[in-house]
Parts: C-alpha cells; sequence; structure tokens
C-alpha cells in the first residue's frame, strides 16, 4: 500500500509533457503561385508571404503602427527622401532540398528584391506572368522609388523621387517580402528561373514542403527561423472550396480551423461545445466593379443606375445574413478620412429608369456578372449574390448573364478589362486610406490591372498623389475626402457591404487571432 501511494504521488508531482502538433488550416482556394510579387490575391498573399516569407517592417494590428521586422531599425532624413534600414543580424534563408545557403540575409538580398520589381533592365524583371508586378505597379513604385543601394552588408538605403507618407506602410505588403539573390542566381545560372513561383526560399517560419493544386499545401516548421519557434511541428492547408464542407471538416476534427465560414455556418458552430468562433471587423470592402471602358457602362448615369437598382438590404440579409454593414466609401468608416457626408445611392427603381433614359438607352441593355464560383469572407454566397443582382438589374430592363468563372482565370482576366461587372473585394494591409485608393483607383492601377473600373482620371489621381505627398494627415484627410466625392460622383462601383472576418477553430486551438486585413499568423498557434 505504501508503494502504490508513493507512486501515485511521484505521478501527481510529475511534469506533463506538451508535443507539437501538426495544425490543418481549411482554406478557401488554390493560391496563384508562391511568387508574391506576381500575384495580388490574399489567398496567395496567405500561402507565401505569411508563411514562407519576411518583410523589412510589419504592421502590428494592435498598436497599430509599423513595428521592425527583417530590419530592426530605420531612419528617415529630414527632407523625407532618403530611408536607410538596417537589417536584423544572422537571419538565414531556408534550407530545402533544393537550395542550401552559404550566407545570411544581407543588403544584396534587398536591392535584389526590389531591383527586379522596379528596374525593367534586371533579367528577373520579365520572370512574372502576363500580370507583372500589379501591387509595385499600382502603388507607383518604379515612379516614386529612384534608388535602391547597400550601404554595407547590414544597410539598405531607399532614396525617393518625392516624399511619401505611405512608403514604410506600402513596404509591410505582402509583395515586399524579401527573396534570396543567391537562391535566384542559382535558379538563372540552371536556367530555371520559373521555380521562383513553384519553389519558393524566404526567411519566414515555414518551410513549402510540397504542393498538389486544388487539395493541399504541406509546410515543415523553418528549424533556423530568426524569430520565436512555431508552437506546431507541420502546417497543413487543406484546401476546400466549398465553405459548408470546411465547416464540417473543422466540426469532425478533419481540420483545426476553417477560414471564411458561411453565416449559417457559424449559428450551427455555437450550438457545438467543441467549436469556437474567433471574429473582427474587416479592414474590406466586398463592391461589384463597373468596367467604365465597356459601353454603356462608360456613361456615369448608367453606372448611378445601376447603383440605385441594387436592393443593398436584401442582399447583405441574404448573401451575409447581415454579419456585413452596408457599404458607401471605397473603405470602411472606421478609417480616418472616410467621408461620412457622402451618402449611398438610394434604392430607387423608377429613378434608375429615368437615368437609363437621359443616358440614351430607355429599354435598357444587355451586359454580364462575372463572379468565382466559392465563398470567401468578402462573397460568402457568391451564386445567391449574383443571381439577386441580375434579378434587380432585369427590374430597369438591364438583361445580365451570370458568368461562373474560376477565381484564377477570372482574376487574370479581369485584370485584362474584359468583364462588364464584377463582384470583387478589397482588403487592405494596414490602416492608410491610401491602401484603397492608389491599388483601385489610380491611373498606374489601370495599367496594373488591380483598378478593376478601368477609371483614369486626371483630378482623382492627383488628389490620391497629394494624399501621399505629406505627412500631414488633416491635409492628406482632405485630398481623400475630395477623392471619395469622384469616386462615389462617378458611380465607379457598387458598394456592397463592409464585412466581419471570421474563422472557426476547434475548442483545442490556443493563439490564434483573426487578421482584419486577411492576413495569416500561424507561427503563434498550439494545438493542445
Amino acid at each position: 500500500m505504501r508503494f502504490k501511494l508513493l507512486a501515485a504521488a511521484l505521478l501527481a508531482t510529475a511534469p506533463v509533457l506538451v508535443f507539437a502538433k501538426p495544425l490543418t488550416v481549411c482554406t478557401e482556394s488554390s493560391p496563384d503561385g508562391f511568387d508574391v510579387v506576381q500575384f495580388n490575391s490574399l489567398v496567395t498573399t496567405n500561402a507565401s508571404a505569411d508563411v514562407v516569407f519576411n518583410s523589412l517592417v510589419n504592421y502590428d494590428e494592435a498598436a497599430k503602427k509599423v513595428v521592425p521586422a527583417l530590419a530592426d531599425k530605420w531612419e528617415v532624413s529630414a527632407d523625407g527622401l532618403t530611408y536607410t534600414f538596417h537589417l536584423r543580424p544572422n537571419v538565414q534563408f531556408q534550407t530545402t532540398d533544393y537550395f542550401k545557403p552559404t550566407r545570411p540575409l544581407d543588403a544584396d538580398d534587398v536591392v535584389f528584391t526590389f531591383s527586379r520589381m522596379l528596374d525593367d533592365s534586371n533579367p528577373w524583371h520579365k520572370v512574372t506572368g502576363a500580370s507583372g508586378f500589379p501591387h509595385a505597379q499600382s502603388m507607383g513604385l518604379p515612379k516614386l522609388i529612384k534608388a535602391v543601394t547597400k550601404v554595407d552588408p547590414n544597410t539598405v538605403k531607399f532614396e525617393l523621387n518625392e516624399p511619401n507618407a505611405t512608403f514604410v506602410s506600402i513596404l509591410t505588403m505582402g509583395f515586399a517580402s524579401i527573396y534570396s539573390a543567391e537562391y535566384a542566381d542559382q535558379l538563372d545560372k540552371a536556367g530555371k528561373q520559373t521555380d521562383l513561383n513553384a519553389k519558393p526560399i524566404g526567411t519566414g517560419p515555414f518551410v513549402l514542403k510540397s504542393y498538389t493544386k486544388d487539395a493541399v499545401i504541406r509546410y515543415d516548421v523553418n528549424p533556423t527561423y530568426w524569430g520565436p519557434k512555431p508552437k506546431i511541428d507541420r502546417l497543413i492547408y487543406a484546401i476546400t472550396p466549398d465553405a459548408t464542407v470546411r465547416a464540417q471538416k473543422v466540426k469532425a476534427g478533419e481540420c483545426q480551423i476553417a477560414l471564411s465560414p458561411k453565416p449559417q455556418d457559424l449559428a450551427d458552430a455555437k450550438g457545438d461545445k467543441n467549436l469556437k468562433i474567433v471574429q473582427t471587423p474587416a479592414f474590406m470592402t466586398a463592391f461589384v466593379a463597373l468596367n467604365t471602358e465597356k459601353k454603356p457602362l462608360d456613361n456615369p448615369k448608367v453606372r448611378q443606375a445601376l447603383n440605385m437598382a441594387f436592393d443593398r438590404t436584401t442582399y447583405l440579409k441574404t448573401v451575409f445574413d447581415n454579419t456585413a454593414t452596408p457599404a458607401t466609401n471605397p473603405y470602411p468608416p472606421n478609417t480616418w478620412s472616410y467621408d461620412k457626408a457622402i451618402q449611398a445611392y438610394p434604392y430607387d427603381v423608377a429613378r434608375a429608369k429615368k437615368l437609363l433614359a437621359e443616358a440614351g438607352v430607355p429599354n435598357g441593355f444587355e451586359t454580364t456578372i462575372w463572379v468565382r464560383p466559392n465563398g470567401s469572407v468578402l462573397n460568402p454566397n457568391p451564386k445567391a449574390g449574383a443571381e439577386l443582382l441580375q434579378a434587380d438589374f432585369a427590374k430597369i430592363g438591364v438583361k445580365a448573364d451570370v458568368k461562373v468563372i474560376e477565381w484564377g482565370e477570372l482574376i487574370k482576366q479581369a485584370k485584362q478589362g474584359q468583364h462588364d461587372t464584377l463582384f470583387m473585394g478589397w482588403a487592405g494591409d494596414n490602416g492608410d486610406p491610401d491602401n484603397y485608393l492608389s491599388p483601385l483607383f489610380s491611373c498606374n492601377a489601370v495599367k496594373s490591372g488591380i483598378n478593376f473600373a478601368r477609371f483614369c482620371n486626371p483630378q482623382l489621381d492627383k488628389l490620391i498623389a497629394d494624399g501621399k505627398a505629406t505627412p500631414d494627415q488633416a491635409k492628406r484627410a482632405k485630398a481623400y475626402e475630395a477623392a471619395q466625392k469622384i469616386i462615389h460622383d462617378q458611380a465607379l462601383w457598387i458598394p456592397l457591404g463592409y464585412p466581419t472576418a471570421t474563422a472557426i477553430t476547434r475548442t483545442n486551438v490556443s493563439g490564434y487571432h483573426v487578421s482584419p486585413f486577411g492576413r495569416q499568423n500561424f507561427a503563434t498557434v498550439t494545438v493542445q
């Protein structure tokens, strides 16, 4: 008896060993690739920049400010034209069976990363798809950045052609991920440049292990990661386009996190003691882009008529189950410079018909509505939403054909301006209004393809540029308020809603936070 009591006491005081476990995340769709600079979809950013790569700086969502990442400090010259970044020492690039770095991260890697995007004489500049470098182009970086130079192995200097209040925050975006110049040289010599998109090498917390399109992405933990080591031993993206199936998988324990659930799936999850809902107001806007290069959509009265024909209340109830708030302006109302004086177009079928008559199309016209097949946080039920819009258009004599197009192909063709009307959404990368205005409404963004309204207006372009040229937030706000008025009066979009970013997790998952920007950080997640 004494022996048994002693053994029990020893067991009671023994430490509990906690082993790292794999984390499986049910995601919405396949990434376009892993060379993040080529693409602008959030799904690609989540699969590449958020796990494999790092940027010079990050955006701290809680503190609402830019914080160090690969650069541990930086200085800005008094005239706002020179930014000097000091790199964190001894950061290692990932080692795989196809690449073994011989040196840590240094200034050459930063120079290569930006030279590739900015210098058309760089041999890597043409190693992209048809879209080129959409973010760099739409943000106007080739014109903004005069030079990127190596000061010493751990110091890089950016010289600008003009002051830009958004410059450091731009560098938090996924496309500003830092690449290995040494790896690029290896691929170039082997004639395998396209491997940069299939076999990425970064400094991030996870290393890409394998990818099967439309099925699964597997990552291992990076053993040489410079930051806190992830608390899981593997990361798996189970690509699951159907939101209801994602919800079923997390309920069955086949994945521990399900992204972008439908509102009705959330209601079911609330009653399950093994599940929890994680959510936050999103820095996102869902909208229908109206292609101003297509007739009769080139007429603002036609675009205004389509806005007035749209029953936003029914749309938000049906598609979002009222989990999104009605949208009026390009970015959410909790953003500084949001113009509260601008009122949404009213739902007014009679007025819409009158506007069409004034525009010379009293009997309506034929058009197309482009939509993705699978739901996302910005469009939980694409089919239902497209059919509602189609029915609303029919009330004013506009016959719309709904075209359901696979996400990758939809983005590719939309960037080329082939659409008429297009269900789309935008997730900002930081809290700056320019994170919407430059990529979505500038003339540079028409060239890069992300300006889905295809609207290049000198007055609007100048307001966007003026807003970036001064650090004075009051002056910036004034420029952005004027920009919002042009965007509204020209009716470039049918604004839909400002959604809530949500995920369903198992209760044994801790350390996971939903980002208002749609970014993913799995390095802090623990699976009990």
